[in-house]
């Protein structure tokens, strides 16, 4: 069975212009292009598919083949039949998707060297689908809670910009032509429209400007992406929101991994690599630290000033009754119960803040082109 799989593969990768060669012998540019565009669902649906199979006692390299064969021709099926090559010629699963970590993670395949190694892979794959599954629906319900806010200040941005800068200087005109005395209002209206016509690179191109400088800063990473991100966990409502998040994402991830098997200082790297809040980064490679010297979890947990009293008492008694991984995942649940509650609740006063708001702005521009107008209505109905 083994022979005729790796006969089928070859041809396979024989037939496929985009198959020639393996992942080892391909150069690195090539291979980056090839993993581009895998999304995360994409990987979520193949572990989840994957777990089914194992679970259902398939071999994992025929399970494998069959999702490969079931992949859509693209980056995901060039790097499943690398993978499926490897494990069928004696390589471990975890080392063979190592060679495609822009696909499968560092947590992703260190959680299935855990399995392969105590020989609980299907179990470990199953962890791994609902781990997945969890933080895709996470990072759905968050991403549909801010397309409706985001639509508005998008739209309401957009008319402003129009009415300041080509309908505001018409009436400016007519103003000026009937002489008429203009208002407080009005005047700061036209200023702001003079300005924006006048000094236009200034009013939209230095918005792009700071964005693009913040998106470089960003990706270049030290004191500054670590100020962003402790401001962003200080700001009202949201701060809140996102605290909590990352003590979800980092119990999840953390008590995933010990569930697992994997020993605690790797499961910690681990989670200080996939972490994308540079402020918990910090925290956990503090915790990793202190753990090495032979201390506890908790204590350096509650140092570290990321993680409040619940979830550093839950960790202490888990540390105690030798159930770490499980007190870490009811955490983990706890936490995630908070944030969507504290999203439904901060959308429930966002929304009507930002109908508000547009309508003090719309108001205002209201309000300051008519009071001219009234002006000259009652001038020309004078005898």
């Amino acid at each position: 069975m083994a022979k005729k799989l790796q006969r089928k593969v070859s041809r396979k990768r024989t037939s496929s212009p985009g198959a020639a060669g393996s992942q080892g012998s391909a150069p690195p540019r090539q291979r980056a292009r090839r993993m581009r565009g895998v999304s995360e669902q994409v990987v979520t649906e193949f572990t989840v598919q994957l777990s089914t199979l194992s679970g259902a006692g398939i071999p994992i390299a025929r399970a494998l083949a069959i999702l490969e064969g079931q992949a859509r021709p693209g980056p995901f099926k060039d790097a499943l039949t690398d993978v499926v090559e490897d494990v069928t010629s004696g390589t471990p699963m975890s080392e063979a998707m190592g060679k495609h970590d822009r696909i499968f993670d560092h947590l992703y395949a260190s959680m299935v060297r855990a399995g392969e190694q105590g020989g609980v892979l299907d179990q470990v794959l199953e962890r791994l689908a609902i781990f997945r599954e969890r933080a895709a629906e996470i990072r759905a319900r968050v991403a549909g809670a801010m397309i409706y806010p985001a639509v508005i200040v998008v739209v309401a941005s957009a008319v402003v910009s129009a009415v300041v800068v080509w309908i505001i200087p018409k009436f400016q005109s007519i103003f000026e032509s009937f002489d008429v005395e203009l208002p407080v209002p009005t005047m700061i209206l036209m200023n702001v429209s003079d300005a924006a016509v006048n000094y236009w690179y200034l009013f939209f191109g230095l918005p792009v400007l700071l964005v693009v400088l913040h998106g470089f800063f960003m990706r270049k990473g030290g004191a500054y992406r670590y100020r962003v991100h402790a401001m962003l966990l200080k700001l009202p409502l949201m701060g809140g929101v996102l605290v909590r998040s990352l003590i979800a994402n980092f119990s999840r991830t953390f008590g995933t991994l010990l569930q697992a098997g994997v020993p605690h200082l790797d499961a910690l790297g681990i989670v200080r690599e996939t972490s994308a809040n540079e402020v918990l980064v910090g925290a956990v490679e503090d915790i990793r630290r202190t753990v090495s010297e032979g201390e506890g979890i908790a204590r350096p947990m509650a140092e570290t000033g990321v993680f409040d009293d619940l979830v550093c008492n839950m960790v202490d008694v888990g540390e105690q009754t030798g159930e770490l991984d499980q007190m870490l995942l009811k955490v983990a649940d706890a936490y995630e119960t908070q944030v969507d509650r504290r999203i439904d609740a901060m959308f429930k006063v966002l929304e009507p803040a930002l109908l508000i708001i547009m309508a003090v702005v719309v108001g205002f521009i209201v309000v300051a082109l008519f009071l001219p107008l009234m002006k000259i209505m009652s001038t020309l109905n004078q005898p």
